[in-house]
């Protein structure tokens, strides 16, 4: 799996796309996934992952528009208005986490 900052799209090279919030197992980082609602296409995704990336300690944003989902790694556990309030700047909805 590659995560690609602000790549707009969690898939790997092989297709395959990845959901839940787990532990990576590379340097112990944190990988948490939300539901935004309101993303429709590319741009969506962008704005979402650019919103995002901007927090302290995040290391990698992808957004799916298709599920609406936005896969975020970061060093250390984010604070969920802190998320919520970078989704909201983007102009859209956080739903919480996946």
């Amino acid at each position: 799996m590659t995560d690609l900052k602000n790549s707009g799209s969690c898939c790997s090279t092989d297709g395959s796309c990845h959901s839940g919030a787990a532990a990576d197992a590379q340097g112990g980082a944190i990988t948490t996934v939300y539901k935004v609602s309101g993303m429709t296409c590319g741009h969506c995704e962008g704005a979402v992952s650019q919103e995002i990336s901007a927090l302290d300690g995040v290391t990698a944003v992808a957004a799916v528009a298709k599920t609406g989902e936005v896969t975020v790694t970061s060093a250390a556990p984010l604070d969920e208005e802190a998320v919520r309030a970078a989704v909201d700047e983007a102009g859209y909805e956080l739903v919480g986490t996946a």
